[in-house]
């Protein structure tokens, strides 16, 4: 089955327009950028516009490539302050000049709605938080609509990343699925797609996947995105589509649906003042 994700995030975001008419005051969501790659500003586009279309502000803080850690965490840390702003994202990656780790470690755990800070990871990790990273919810989503448990099931992940890789390992984990995970240099990777149930890839390596290293009935999460003249791709050749039981394509598939799984996250997040009683 391929996945639409526009169908599932456009259902996700109709109940958070209902919703969002309940509160008292505008929500907002600051996102932070620093330069201008293709597949990174697709993603704003689709944070922004997807945001105003439920009702929600959605500030896009634009940062000079130039910029130094301190002079964005001091950016960061205004807009932290900021009562009016609910959530906060990082957009990333970031160039390489920046401390990634720093820079997100100032982001309040209130207003933590990617769950990319050392804090908000660590009580994923326990299970105590209240939310789940975006991609996390776009899978626990697709896994409810389609009747799929995953205990017992071998999963492969693709990639170490903090918005893909790490969280998906994590959740699955605690799931009780068997979890393996590899970086897009290891050798032989079909000597592992070949023998999963379960396959996300956030490799962001165009084609990386093939159809013939992929079993029969397969869930493959398509979760990389690279950008190839002017075109948008996934890890997975489309042609795997044809063997799996779920398949996400890219583009349209699990990107649609974690958009508005963030935008969930901000409501969640929302001081409960602000919501009318209901």
């Amino acid at each position: 089955m391929i996945i639409n994700g526009v169908s599932i995030a456009q259902d996700i975001l109709n109940t958070l327009n209902r919703e969002i008419k309940g509160f008292k005051a505008p929500i907002q969501l600051v996102v932070f950028t620093v330069g201008s790659e293709p597949a990174t500003e697709q993603f704003i586009a689709l944070k922004k516009k997807h945001g105003e279309r439920i009702g929600m502000r959605v500030s896009i803080e634009r940062l000079p490539e130039n910029v130094d850690t301190e002079l964005f965490i001091q950016h960061l840390q205004t807009k932290a302050a900021d009562k009016s702003v609910h959530g906060i994202v990082v957009q990333l990656p970031l160039p390489p000049h920046l401390d990634v780790k720093r820079i997100l470690a100032h982001i309040p755990l209130a207003k933590d709605v990617d769950v990319l800070s050392f804090r908000s990871k660590q009580l994923f990790k326990e299970g105590t938080l209240d939310i789940l990273p975006p991609v996390v919810g776009s899978m626990s989503e697709i896994f409810r609509r389609e009747g799929v448990d995953v205990k017992g099931k071998r999963a492969l992940i693709i990639g170490k990343g903090p918005l893909v890789g790490e969280p998906a390992g994590v959740w699955l984990k605690s799931k009780g699925a068997e979890v393996t995970i590899v970086d897009n240099n290891v050798k032989n990777l079909a000597a592992y797609t070949t023998t999963a149930d379960i396959i996300v890839s956030g490799a962001g390596v165009p084609n990386l996947i093939t159809s013939e290293m992929i079993p029969n009935g397969v869930i493959l999460f398509d979760v990389g995105t690279s950008e190839l003249r002017g075109k948008l791709l996934g890890d997975a050749d489309p042609a795997c589509a044809s063997k799996c039981s779920i398949f996400t394509p890219v583009p349209k598939g699990i990107g649609p649906i974690t958009v508005a799984m963030l935008l969930k996250n901000v409501l969640l997040r929302a001081p409960q003042e602000l919501s009318s009683p209901r």
